[in-house]
């Protein structure tokens, strides 16, 4: 049986880690700061082999970035929210092009069904969010759910 490779140069269908990397990964979505002696220390191997291991995950797309997780109450943005957004006709490339530009959209995924996007919007005020959805109303419908709370923060899917 053939195996084809996906656009990050993955091999399609089973995974191709092994314990080892299945470790190194859930150790450094635990914390992407540490260095690669503690991570080695961490999971039992030496410090070369564990960055050898590292370089592979990141040259093969397994790891795209270590990232920092900001907590955006912190900086003062108090409604958190989901918003499906579909475009009115001939409008798809202008909608997509201004949720790019809005920072306050910090995360859209394309998605099917009637609404091609689902963005997360996060803002200081409900007066702020009626101005951010305001500025889409000429080029699209939009709905919007408040995000009460987090029940299954992101996390790593099965190794």
């Amino acid at each position: 049986m053939s195996s084809s490779k996906t656009p990050h140069g993955l091999q399609s269908g089973k995974s191709q880690i092994d314990g080892a990397d299945s470790r190194i990964l859930t150790a450094l979505d635990a914390d992407s700061r540490l260095s690669m002696s503690e991570l080695a220390r961490l999971i039992g191997m030496s410090a070369p082999a564990v960055s050898e291991r590292v370089r592979k995950l990141e040259a093969s797309g397994a790891i795209r970035s270590f990232t920092l997780d900001v907590d955006v109450r912190a900086l003062g943005y108090q409604i958190r929210a989901m918003v499906r957004i579909r475009p009115l006709p001939g409008k798809l490339h202008v909608v997509e092009k201004l949720i790019q530009d809005t920072p306050q959209f910090i995360e859209c995924d394309k998605i099917t069904g009637d609404d091609p996007f689902l963005a997360r919007l996060v803002v200081h005020s409900i007066e702020e969010m009626d101005d951010v959805l305001e500025a889409l109303s000429d080029h699209a419908v939009t709905s919007t759910a408040v995000i009460k709370g987090t029940s299954v923060a992101r996390r790593l899917p099965p190794l």
